[in-house]
């Protein structure tokens, strides 16, 4: 287990050790919920019999940070609705399996002081499927507050490698403008696919955590960015998705239409936001496809 200096930072700035393995099961039901639940209606996603059914590539976000070694004493866990996600990146090395078992294997490479009680705490992950293949990798950031107000989730100094980054969108007219309406029970349908988080379903949580009333789950809102810029730049076409990574803003609210837009950088590259009316959601992200 990693051990950590006065600042709660590991040993040297560098990554922690690699967890032992967590087998995870999964089969179609599965697949087509966590789809449904990002707001996805192509066929291919939401429909096992399909001919080209397969799984959309974020399916396995939620598996981030599965069995990485954290010595609670020093990077205490916040009460659910005060641990909110702050960035997020999954990259894709191989499709997953329709259904079957994968082996998760995820490592601390971060942690950074944010005040007296907070913390930004980074891990890495990767989903080996049955045939030894690294399917994902995936990086998590969580802001883990202990105050009730929610913090700044910008990036922070601290000890540690950190995976965030500053990316400006250009001031010009984006070359992508997608968007979707999230349904008054998206959160109630996307907390099926295992984020139990009472933030994002009771009133009363919502209102310990800072909010006024429920936000939707961020990696809700993860999924959704990523299925409208599959659709726009790759026909929908799982097999073409490569990299996406953004950093969380702003909540988004049930019944929000969220607003995706996007500039060409490079090819098979965009620069990204996420946007609900004049208020960025989505910010600091970037999408990559063949």
């Amino acid at each position: 287990m990693a051990t950590y200096d006065a600042h709660g930072a590991l040993p040297g700035g560098g990554p922690g050790p690699w967890g032992d393995p967590v087998t995870i099961r999964y089969d179609k039901r599965d697949v087509l919920l966590y789809a449904v639940g990002v707001g996805i209606e192509a066929l291919r996603y939401v429909y096992e019999g399909h001919p080209a059914f397969s799984v959309f590539p974020t399916f396995p976000i939620r598996w981030g940070g599965a069995g990485a070694p954290i010595d609670e004493t020093r990077v205490p866990r916040s009460p659910g609705p005060l641990n909110i996600d702050a960035e997020r990146y999954l990259q894709m090395l191989h499709p997953l399996p329709v259904e079957g078992e994968v082996q998760v294997r995820s490592r601390l490479i971060g942690v950074h002081p944010r005040g007296k009680g907070n913390g930004f705490v980074e891990s890495e992950s990767t989903v080996t499927d049955a045939d030894g293949n690294v399917c994902i990798r995936m990086v998590n950031g969580s802001f883990r507050r202990g105050v009730e107000k929610l913090g700044d989730i910008a990036p922070f100094e601290g000890a540690g490698q950190t995976f965030s980054e500053k990316l400006s969108t250009p001031d010009v007219a984006p070359d992508v403008n997608v968007q979707a309406h999230i349904a008054s029970n998206q959160a109630h349908i996307y907390r099926l696919s295992g984020d139990y988080n009472p933030l994002h379903i009771d009133p009363e949580s919502a209102r310990f955590g800072g909010f006024d009333e429920p936000i939707l789950h961020g990696l809700c809102t993860f999924g959704h960015c990523a299925h409208l810029l599959l659709a726009e730049l790759c026909d929908g076409d799982a097999a073409r998705f490569r990299k996406i990574k953004v950093r969380f803003s702003s909540p988004v609210m049930l019944n929000d239409d969220l607003k995706v837009l996007a500039w060409h950088d490079g090819p098979g590259r965009v620069l990204f936001e996420a946007r609900v009316d004049d208020r960025t959601v989505v910010s600091n992200a970037y999408f990559e496809y063949q």
